[in-house]
């Protein structure tokens, strides 16, 4: 009787719980195709666009800023006037010396006429004329600090960059204006060394400018006398050929050469 109902136990019970089916296995996902690069071109060499002449016009003396000729992109002529610094001070120096100048004459006038007379000595009248030459010096350098009170444009150009503003304080060096020449550009470029054996002055190439999209003709007009041992390239200067007037200082692009190193 034990038997039966051990059996009967079996038999009642829930089938034991089966495996779960295995997932189906998925594609395995390909590696992606990497295409190789592009390979730069060997005769694309980068190009600087720069003025022929620029420089950064700082103040002669401390003052303040009277007058101010100067705003961002201003074309200017040379010698116009671009800053004025208060010079009240510098030209009552000049004054003084002037009135200086006009009595050490004087005085050298007088003792030449007494020497004439017996009355004065050679001594007396060399005194009075180290006075004048004194009297001049100062005159000179009264004018010369007048002058630095005008600061006018060195050459034809541009106004780049302005660091100060009308009625502003200024102190001896600080910068005041970036002037950039209006004219036709360089091109500042570096080529590996190796182009040196069919590089000179007056060599020919493209450049294609990037902000304007446009290729430009251009020619080699001068060759760094050193290579750079580091790099092994060596520094150009070029010009472009003709007036662009789309053309501006600090643009870049690509030079393109017809030979390869």
């Amino acid at each position: 009787m034990r038997q039966l109902q051990i059996l009967a136990l079996l038999f009642s019970a829930p089938a034991l719980a089966q495996p779960l089916p295995a997932a189906p296995a998925t594609a395995a996902t390909p590696a992606p195709v990497v295409k190789p690069s592009a390979v730069a071109d060997a005769n694309a060499i980068r190009v600087l666009l720069a003025p022929e002449v620029e420089t950064t016009l700082v103040a002669q003396m401390a003052g303040r800023i009277e007058v101010l000729n100067a705003n961002l992109g201003q074309p200017v002529v040379k010698g116009k006037l671009l800053i004025g610094i208060e010079c009240g001070e510098s030209q009552a120096r000049l004054r003084m010396a002037e009135a200086e100048l006009v009595a050490a004459r004087d005085t050298l006038t007088g003792k030449t006429g007494l020497k004439k007379l017996n009355a004065a000595g050679d001594l007396e009248v060399s005194t009075a004329q180290a006075a004048v030459d004194k009297a001049k010096g100062a005159v000179s350098l009264g004018r010369s600090q007048v002058a630095y009170c005008s600061l006018n444009a060195p050459f034809n150009g541009r106004i780049a960059r302005v660091y100060i503003k009308q009625y502003q304080g200024v102190n001896a060096g600080a910068p005041l204006v970036d002037l950039v020449s209006d004219g036709p550009l360089k091109l500042r470029l570096n080529v590996p060394s190796l182009y040196l054996r069919q590089l000179k002055v007056g060599t020919t190439f493209d450049v294609a400018v990037n902000e304007t999209g446009k290729t430009y003709p251009a020619k080699v007009s001068a060759i760094n006398a050193r290579v750079d041992a580091v790099a092994q390239t060596v520094e150009l200067e070029a010009r472009i050929d003709g007036k662009h007037s789309e053309l501006l200082a600090g643009m870049s692009g690509i030079a393109h050469f017809s030979f390869t190193p």
